[in-house]
């Protein structure tokens, strides 16, 4: 016998001759908050509707509390009363609790002993909590007691994603929704909105893109707003979501409120799924854009001491701001949806970025359908995510080459891959072109009456672009003219409003 073997032997012999039991410890419940939340229901239904909401019948330590809840609200729903009476038909022949009380007479029990239906909320909601502490043990034993077992060919990567998946599930359970809201508290919401635009600088109702003309058209990114940003490769959509979503992150500003929360005072918390570019290629676009330094000179290392320099000056500002990139490729909506929960939780929340759309993937039921039904279900969630997170979701997208075969470049709707469902579910569509990038490369012979001409098209048309808003629920469509240093990927304003506002097509 091995000197460990030895060792543990020993252990359990001195365990087992142990004249104290072994300690029990019961998973965590309240029987008496159960008996007086089914005596309140019993005594008057209408308190179910203070409970129905969040707690279910398999949330009730006792079975027997659990079917007895199941009962009550099969009859509520049938518009039949649920009294010791009307329910005695249901348990008359279940087996008793002990030798001298029968199911139908501890119902009557519970509705002798109820005192008030006002505490039921505060008794549901104990009741609720004990049971997700319950789960929270038995995903805890699974975890050891698969780490314990596991085969040798499971990689652990697996039992983690599995028990991530299982607390996040857990975590998002008690969400059902808030129901109806009168329409009072909507107009309250309303005109709360109103004074915070008429407050804020610029008189923005969302959050402030940095901007100033685009802001303009849209009144800043609106909350639960699914906003589609589509465009032709090199013409710049990744850097314009890169430019907002760095905007936002800089402009951060909160303020501790008297009862421990925090109000966002400007700016806001980034998350950015980069599931085309590394986390590393997008903070050197950033960090070209603010230290004014070319990208490609920063890859290769051909900068100077006072661009290095520059360089470590800029980062340090920057290593501060809220932005949070994931660059794990190939993700669900599912995953994308869970990942944002969590970094809600963890360090708040005020934009989404999704670069891009087409890289996302449905589930297995839906990609089998075709990928135009697998889009359909990416956009859906996408949207549903953004209500349930109260923040707006940019969602970058490719277009169809049909632009390429039209003498005006500039896109539109219909140019959208498999645009039923992103046109359908978007809330905002933009389209970001540069007609800079279509006139470069018709350039003609040097020396020719064409060139001439070409030199002066090229002088209008450098250093701007176009984001054509094709679509706004809540707003005008129209056209906002940024400048754009290719150097940099930057979009900047340019010095004068070049927007056309337009009002054909707006709002729905």
């Amino acid at each position: 016998m091995t000197q460990t073997a030895q060792t543990l032997s020993e252990q359990l012999r001195a365990q087992a001759s142990a004249d104290e039991p072994l300690p029990y410890r019961q998973p965590p419940h309240n029987i008496d908050a159960e008996q007086a939340l089914l005596g309140a229901i019993l005594v008057n239904n209408e308190a179910l509707d203070r409970v129905s909401s969040f707690l279910k019948p398999e949330h009730f330590y006792d079975p027997l509390h659990g079917q007895i809840y199941e009962t009550i609200g099969q009859l509520i729903h049938l518009g039949k009363q649920a009294t010791p009476i009307t329910l005695r038909t249901f348990f008359e022949n279940a087996e008793p609790i002990d030798q001298s009380l029968t199911v139908p007479q501890y119902l009557g029990r519970l509705a002798v002993n109820a005192t008030t239906i006002i505490n039921a909320a505060d008794y549901g909601r104990t009741i609720y909590d004990l049971a997700v502490r319950r789960q929270l043990i038995t995903i805890g034993e699974d975890v050891v007691n698969g780490a314990y077992d596991s085969p040798v060919d499971a990689p652990p990567e697996k039992q983690i994603q599995e028990a991530e998946s299982r607390l996040y599930s857990l975590a998002e359970s008690g969400k059902y929704g808030k129901g109806f809201v009168s329409f009072g508290e909507a107009l309250v919401q309303a005109v709360e909105m109103a004074g915070a635009a008429y407050e804020r600088d610029g008189g923005l109702s969302g959050v402030s893109t940095g901007l100033i003309d685009l802001d303009k058209q849209m009144g800043g990114l609106q909350r639960s707003d699914l906003i589609v940003l589509a465009g032709r490769p090199s013409m710049g959509k990744t850097a314009l979501a890169t430019n907002i979503a760095w905007n936002i992150a800089k402009a951060y500003q909160d303020e501790k409120q008297t009862d421990g929360s925090t109000k966002v005072l400007n700016g806001g918390k980034v998350g950015f799924f980069s599931l085309e570019m590394s986390a590393e290629q997008l903070a050197t676009r950033i960090l070209s854009e603010q230290a004014e330094i070319a990208s490609e000179k920063i890859r290769r290392g051909m900068i100077n001491e006072d661009e290095f320099r520059r360089l470590v000056e800029v980062s340090q500002r920057m290593s501060v701001s809220p932005l949070f990139i994931d660059q794990t490729g190939g993700i669900t909506v599912a995953q994308l949806a869970a990942r944002s929960r969590k970094l809600k939780r963890q360090h708040g929340l005020d934009l989404l970025v999704v670069d891009y759309l087409q890289l996302l993937s449905g589930s297995s039921k839906s990609a089998s359908a075709g990928r135009v039904q697998e889009i359909t279900e990416i956009t859906t969630g996408l949207k549903a995510l953004a209500k349930e997170l109260e923040v707006p979701v940019i969602a970058l997208s490719q277009l169809s080459r049909a632009v390429e075969q039209r003498d005006d470049k500039r896109p539109q709707l219909s140019d959208l891959r498999e645009s039923g469902s992103i046109e359908q579910d978007a809330d905002v569509v933009m389209f970001v072109f540069r007609e800079e990038y279509y006139v470069s490369r018709k350039e003609p012979p040097p020396g020719t009456p064409e060139h001439a001409t070409w030199q002066v098209e090229m002088e209008r048309v450098h250093g701007t672009a176009e984001v054509i808003i094709g679509k706004q629920r809540h707003g005008p469509v129209g056209t906002v003219k940024l400048s754009f240093e290719n150097q940099f990927t930057r979009f900047g304003n340019l010095s004068h409003s070049h927007v056309n506002y337009g009002y054909d097509g707006g709002g729905e």
